[in-house]
């Protein structure tokens, strides 16, 4: 197998780094495309391009622009078995730190960094998600025509690749629906303790409003206002506010106490 063997735009397929997964059938050669995660500290994408011709592998290295031979079709499936196993590996981890997550808002432990975290795992398992989709329609792909086409034995080995690289693809879309939950779960936390604070800044409010129109009345500069040479004028204004306040809060009050009544029913 030679460069020159390949159609142009296989080539310009295989060059591209952000070509998705993806493959190619022709009269005497098929190409497996396959860009797969590589997890270590952050998440690289990496982009392998295989030719096959017969049961012969080759390889496009990018940076010498030419096929290597990698080896033959066993080669390809023990590389590819090692590579989705890594994966299966990492998704765990990623899968431990979301249980973790998910304890720490479950316990009321709730963390100040909270939505970076989620953020930041869900932005690392989609990407993950995403490109394992494509690699395991593409592995269906290239399963089919080694059974049809060529006829390979050991399908089973290409089997098990498929089925791992499936299995990557469930444990992140699993991932990335307890994460939705969690973000649910979050707001709803959220917005419980925001509807607490905005009630009790209504009761504080509730509780001065009284006061407020008593001093607010009784604190004109006009005349004729009562209780002004009254020797006890305050005490009665004190005994009015007083009033109000219970006037105010008595249909609060037995509002909540039928809600109370009405819970341990």
């Amino acid at each position: 197998m030679r460069l020159e063997d390949l159609d142009e735009f296989i080539i310009e397929d295989i060059e591209g780094l952000d070509h998705p997964s993806d493959f190619i059938k022709r009269d005497n050669y098929a190409v497996l495309i396959l860009r797969l995660p590589q997890i270590n500290n952050s998440i690289d994408i990496v982009s392998f391009a295989f030719i096959i011709e017969n049961s012969s592998v080759y390889t496009y290295d990018r940076e010498t622009k030419s096929l290597n031979k990698f080896g033959s079709l066993d080669d390809l499936v023990e590389f590819l078995n090692i590579e989705v196993e890594k994966l299966i590996s990492k998704i765990k981890i990623y899968h431990s730190a979301v249980d973790n997550l998910e304890e720490s808002i479950y316990e009321s432990r709730l963390r100040d960094n909270f939505m970076q975290e989620w953020l930041s795992y869900k932005k690392d398992i989609s990407l993950i998600n995403r490109l394992m989709f494509h690699s395991s329609i593409t592995l269906d792909q290239f399963l089919l025509y080694l059974k049809k086409d060529l006829g390979y034995e050991n399908i089973i080995a290409y089997e098990d690749v498929k089925e791992e690289a499936k299995r990557v693809y469930d444990l992140s879309k699993a991932a990335i629906d307890k994460l939705d939950n969690l973000y649910n779960f979050h707001r709803a936390k959220v917005d419980e303790k925001m509807n607490k604070n905005v009630y009790y800044l209504t009761l504080l409010s509730g509780i001065f409003l009284p006061l407020s129109l008593a001093t607010g009345f009784f604190g004109m500069n006009t005349g004729g206002l009562p209780y002004t040479d009254d020797p006890n004028g305050t005490l009665k204004v004190v005994l009015i506010s007083l009033i109000l306040e219970i006037l105010f809060f008595f249909p609060f009050i037995f509002q909540n106490f039928k809600k109370i009544k009405r819970f341990r029913k």
